[in-house]
């Protein structure tokens, strides 16, 4: 299995990537094979044909689990994510990848932020979103005890779902 992590934060090496990471190594028990750190592609994803965007899109699709992080912005995920995801073939771009979408913000306001903003964008993409988005609280997405309730539900279908992609369409 093939697992990749992508955070969408304005801010290299951020406490988003840190949470996606820890979300991965949670649900597979390793670290991801590739990390894409979206702000670090630069002003390459303003445009089309740059062959290091090229090389992240081709690495993330042909992954087999995905964890796709973003802050909370203005109610939503980044726009840095946004011009990342414009990258990807609509309806194919994500064919076969299990995706879990992650979000961060201030507080409970904005909880259902993964489940209504991330995940249909990734669904539109092609992807398999089998469960619940996950958002944590930015102060206390540290906290072991922030991931344990939605592990102990998702874990087991999030793997299944990737296995079964990676056996089916990989």
């Amino acid at each position: 299995m093939i697992v990749t992590v992508v955070a969408g934060n304005p801010k290299p090496a951020s406490r988003t990537l840190d949470a996606a990471r820890h979300v991965a190594e949670s649900l597979t028990g390793r670290a991801p094979d590739s990390v894409v750190d979206v702000v670090t592609l630069g002003p390459s994803l303003l445009g089309w044909g740059d062959e290091t965007v090229k090389a992240a899109v081709e690495t993330v699709s042909g992954s087999d689990l995905v964890v796709v992080a973003s802050p909370t912005y203005k109610a939503s995920y980044t726009g840095v994510l946004k011009c990342f995801l414009d990258q990807f073939a609509g309806a194919t771009g994500l064919a076969g990848v299990t995706v879990v979408p992650l979000m961060l913000g201030a507080g409970p306001a904005h909880a259902l932020a993964p489940e209504l903003l991330l995940k249909p964008i990734l669904v539109e993409l092609g992807a398999t979103a089998p469960t619940q988005g996950l958002y944590l609280n930015e102060n206390t997405y540290a906290d072991e005890g922030s991931y344990e309730k939605w592990l102990g539900q998702w874990r087991e279908i999030v793997l299944a779902t990737a296995g079964l992609s990676a056996a089916g369409q990989k």
